[in-house]
């Protein structure tokens, strides 16, 4: 297994990680923690990337797992949140929806031998994602003494959750369904031939 494969793993086994950090309760630190979990794993999306890219080291698995561990990571983020009551239900759903959607088509892809990579826009509103569950983290570790001082910055009011907050929902769901519509268009061949 190569290295953007090992860290596809690792992104996995992190997504892990941080769901227990984030769902257990009263552990000193544990948002901090989370949030430093999810940043790692976010990282190792661009990172195994960019090396399968440069060293030429794209495989089936990468092409296959990666988008797929994205998708795990993410959603584990968005539900939490939901739970948390940052992130309003309905928006998940979409974006859930949205997440079975594509990995559905690219399961049917596969089934007849052609394997579908990430497009641009996908990546943009994974970009997306990803800033806006790490912001959501961000507050909630503020309430922890490790990130205590970034806590006032959330009472300006560009940095406040009803307006950055809402305005990163926004700009993911949008961006999400967009990309999904997209990925369905260009590849509606497969779909035609079920």
């Amino acid at each position: 297994m190569n290295l953007p494969n090992k860290l596809t793993v690792a992104r996995l086994v992190l997504s892990f990680v941080f769901v227990a950090l984030l769902s257990t309760e009263g552990l000193p630190f544990g948002k901090t923690a989370a949030l430093i979990a999810f940043c790692i794993a976010a990282f190792t999306d661009f990172l195994d990337g960019y090396l399968a890219r440069k060293h030429n080291l794209v495989t089936n698995f990468g092409k296959l797992m990666d988008p797929l561990a994205d998708k795990i990571l993410m959603c584990a983020g968005f539900v939490l949140l939901t739970r948390l009551d940052l992130i309003p239900a309905w928006v998940v759903v979409v974006i859930l929806s949205r997440e079975f959607l594509v990995t559905g088509l690219r399961l049917l892809a596969s089934a007849e031998g052609v394997v579908l990579a990430a497009e641009n826009l996908g990546k943009y509103k994974t970009v997306f994602q990803i800033v806006t569950v790490i912001y959501f983290l961000l507050i909630l570790a503020a309430a922890e003494p490790a990130f205590a001082w970034i806590s006032p910055l959330f009472n300006i009011s560009i940095f406040s959750p009803a307006i950055l907050g809402q305005g990163l929902i926004w700009v993911s769901l949008i961006l999400t369904l967009l990309s999904g519509v997209s990925y369905v268009w260009k590849n509606r061949k497969i779909l035609g031939d079920c």
